[in-house]
């Protein structure tokens, strides 16, 4: 357990002080051993009292020559609005030749530096619908708030505008990895989450198309960026005509890249406001929920690797814990692309995709059966984006799947 003076010795460290911690320190983060780095955010004790200001690290208890940069950052409540008891400690834990068993670090109040600013996260507004977010002098992704509309488009079509979206998300070579208004499927967007069929008051509307339901900006929730990743968080809303429908909230956590990858946490929560909501996917395919529009230069180019392997064939409702694709995106030299992880706690898990070589890859849930929500009770469901800066063998991409999984049992003791 904390104690009351160490909480304060902590904070008055992180602030500058001279304070010294005595023998009292915070639980012990105990992490299993993993031969690949674990990405993690995990919840601070309740009695931690910690703010989100400050220098932080983690340094192994058995090997103090270990340290390991750490941030804290706002927790996320159970209606996916930002938590006000306690934070969550963000950092990337590099695998140690010899760990085999829980390792465990302590966390500590480190010197804050100055750094070059050049080499930071930061946001910068693109007009006044699209946020922009660089890891240095490196673009990583660029999430829409506002209607997007592209004026190539047919004015009788009705996809020719969307919003809520993330285009574009870059590959650590700086190519563009996802597509938005192709011409195959002017709906696909980037990086979004939307359902086929929304079953409303008895009757049935579509955000693919966006005919009779929309899907807008309310507010920013959070916006935080440190030496270990960036924290944007939105609140949206689904919209029949002007009453809103569906409350929803959005966190996207970017790591900064490590091992030629980069890590992008996704975790949402929807809220139907006053009268149940039902949701199914597309008959057959299953399609309805998170869906990554790649921009492959060809389809021949196309490798899509899932869990039992390389697939050569587009998958329809399938039960997938991950998946994979990777081809020749935007103007990198060789083949780059990234993953989808389903965290292990997702409903249904795993759920069934679709997945097509020409660059759709959709996480289907709740499937081709519909399933109704009732008003005022959060629906979770989180995921990871997995970049990778060149092809990964299936191996590799099981070991970063087990990573993704290991870290989730990360816990104070």
């Amino acid at each position: 357990m904390f104690r009351a003076g160490v909480i304060v010795a902590l904070v008055g460290f992180a602030t500058g002080s001279a304070a010294v911690l005595g023998a009292d320190l915070p639980p012990t983060l105990v992490v299993p051993a993993s031969k690949v780095t674990l990405h993690l955010a995990v919840a601070l004790p309740e009695e931690a009292g910690l703010k989100p200001d400050g220098a932080w690290r983690l340094v192994e208890i058995d090997g103090p020559q270990v340290q390991i940069p750490a941030q804290l950052v706002s927790a996320i409540a159970a209606d996916g609005s930002a938590g006000d008891e306690h934070g969550r400690l963000v950092a990337a834990i590099p695998p140690r030749d010899g760990a085999e068993g829980p390792r465990q670090f302590r966390l500590e109040p480190a010197e804050r530096t100055s750094g070059d600013a050049r080499q930071q996260f930061r946001f910068e507004e693109i007009g006044d619908k699209s946020l922009k977010l660089s890891d240095g002098q490196a673009p990583a992704l660029v999430y829409n708030h506002g209607v997007i509309i592209n004026e190539q488009v047919p004015k009788s079509e009705l996809r020719r505008s969307r919003g809520c979206y993330i285009h574009p998300l870059w590959g650590i070579s700086g190519e563009v990895l996802t597509d938005d208004f192709p011409k195959d499927h002017y709906h696909h967007h980037g990086v979004f989450w939307t359902w086929p069929h929304i079953g409303v008051e008895g009757k049935e509307h579509s955000l693919w198309d966006g005919s009779t339901i929309r899907d807008a900006f309310v507010r920013w929730i959070c916006r935080q960026s440190g030496p270990v990743a960036a924290v944007l968080a939105v609140e949206n809303g689904w919209f029949v005509g002007d009453k809103k429908v569906m409350i929803e909230r959005v966190w996207m956590r970017t790591f900064r890249v490590s091992d030629d990858t980069r890590v992008l946490d996704l975790e949402f929560t929807w809220i139907p406001t006053d009268k149940p909501i039902t949701l199914r996917g597309a008959e057959e395919k299953s399609y309805g929920g998170l869906t990554v529009r790649f921009a492959p230069r060809s389809q021949q180019d196309t490798v899509i690797t899932v869990p039992s392997g390389r697939t050569t064939e587009d998958l329809p409702d399938t039960p997938l814990a991950w998946a994979d694709f990777t081809s020749r995106l935007g103007d990198a030299a060789t083949p780059s692309g990234a993953a989808i992880f389903v965290h292990p706690q997702h409903p249904d898990y795993p759920p069934t995709w679709l997945t097509r070589h020409y660059g759709a890859m959709c996480v289907g849930w709740p499937g081709v059966k519909a399933r109704t929500f009732e008003p005022g009770k959060p629906i979770r469901l989180d995921y990871r984006i997995w970049i990778h800066k060149s092809a990964v063998e299936p191996d590799g991409l099981k070991g970063a799947y087990g990573a993704y999984v290991t870290a989730t049992k990360a816990e104070w003791r």
